[in-house]
């Protein structure tokens, strides 16, 4: 048994591709063939042969092939989706919180002319001009197109929310912020809130024909 113990560790170091022999000793040994003659085995690989009594073997098995891995494919590379336009994603976000179109563009157009990198002297950011402070209260980064332009329009949706959709309210709330509009029980006297009031009110007439 000392010398299969050694033909064992020979045989194992060259694989086969043929059979299998099963060994009394409940091992099993790859070999390309083997020949029994009488009381002895001979059990073939690419070394040439080992030969044994036969008694050491109690069968032989198919050498089975092993299936192939199947490795998937890297996936492809995935091409980021075009970047909406200004007034495409002016559009899109109106159609989410229920605003009319011409309504958003109106206020973008005011806020900062569809220049997605504009910066006002006191620090609003982006397309629809978010104040850093009201942009964390929103979640959102300001200096992304889209997550400012979200963010913007549902601001401007919940200040029509809060003022029982009085259109000039909220627009003067977008521009000079709740507490002022509070204050005054309406549009504050500020030139500038008053002045944006009236040119987003004279843009959306220009294009529809009627007042808001």
């Amino acid at each position: 048994m000392r010398l299969l113990g050694l033909v064992l560790l020979l045989t194992a170091a060259t694989a086969s591709a043929g059979e299998y022999a099963l060994l009394a000793n409940g091992a099993r040994m790859p070999v390309d063939r083997h020949e029994i003659d009488g009381t002895r085995v001979r059990l073939y690989n690419s070394t040439g042969y080992i030969e044994m009594p036969a008694s050491y073997v109690t069968g032989f098995d198919a050498d089975e092939p092993v299936p192939a891995i199947a490795v998937p494919a890297p996936p492809a590379p995935q091409t980021p989706p075009p970047a909406l336009a200004p007034a495409e994603l002016a559009d899109a976000a109106a159609d989410k919180y229920g605003l009319p179109r011409l309504l958003v563009r109106s206020v973008m157009a005011a806020e900062s002319g569809f220049q997605a990198d504009a910066v006002s002297p006191k620090g609003a950011i982006g397309l629809m001009q978010l104040m850093p402070g009201t942009a964390q209260d929103l979640g959102v980064d300001p200096h992304d197109p889209a997550q400012n332009v979200d963010a913007g329009v549902r601001y401007l949706r919940d200040l029509l929310l809060r003022y029982d959709r009085y259109l000039w309210h909220a627009l003067a709330a977008y521009n000079a912020g709740p507490a002022a509009v509070d204050k005054y029980h309406g549009v504050p006297p500020y030139r500038e809130t008053i002045d944006y009031v009236i040119r987003i009110a004279k843009a959306m007439d220009a294009e529809s024909g009627q007042r808001p």
